[in-house]
């Protein structure tokens, strides 16, 4: 009988180690490397649906044009904000209201027009919290996003979130790994093209 509870203590103690060891190595991973992000909202409609989740790479520090990005930073909102990289410093930025058109430059002689397949509509309705004087320059270091619903985003053209100082990116969004339109599938797996 002594050898039975030896044997059954033994099992437990590798089947708790086994179970302490996942859970470790779980949460060193969502901690350093990924972490799931809840959408919250309509402003990245058509790409992201309100209550999608994303896994989200916390390793990246370079981010570039159609980047989607999980920001943290301080300011009069103080909640998170899924929006798309449209321009990192040093580019120009000129949105144009009126004829729906927005378009990035590294210099304010070379602004281009940008081709925007994954947006609701053109930004054509100029938000009352925009105060920018169109075109304008993102200082090094910080980044110039908008949510894809141009038009019921509160982004980097109101002055309630402003430029997106890099140190307050939390991350990239890497794919979407459920949907509360679909949820589990497959197919809405991607969220860039």
């Amino acid at each position: 009988m002594k050898n039975f509870y030896n044997k059954l203590s033994e099992s437990v103690y590798e089947i708790a180690s086994v179970v302490m060891t996942s859970i470790v190595t779980i949460t060193i991973v969502f901690t350093f490397v990924f972490r799931l992000v809840g959408v919250d909202g309509s402003s990245m409609l058509p790409t992201l649906v309100h209550k999608d989740w994303l896994i989200t790479s916390t390793s990246t520090s370079e981010y570039k044009y159609k980047d989607i990005v999980i920001v943290v930073q301080p300011g009069d909102l103080n909640e998170p904000l899924v929006k798309r990289v449209i321009a990192t410093g040093g580019q120009w930025v000129d949105v144009d209201y009126e004829n729906g058109v927005l378009s990035v430059g590294d210099t304010k002689d070379t602004l281009q027009p940008l081709t925007e397949n994954y947006i609701a509509e053109p930004a054509s309705v100029r938000p009352a919290a925009d105060r920018n004087d169109y075109p304008i320059q993102v200082p090094e270091g910080c980044l110039f996003v908008m949510g894809d619903n141009r038009n019921n985003s509160t982004d980097s053209r109101s002055y309630l979130v402003g430029f997106i100082d890099e140190r307050y990116v939390l991350g990239k969004a890497l794919c979407r790994i459920y949907s509360s339109d679909t949820g589990f599938d497959m197919s809405r797996f991607k969220i860039y093209e």
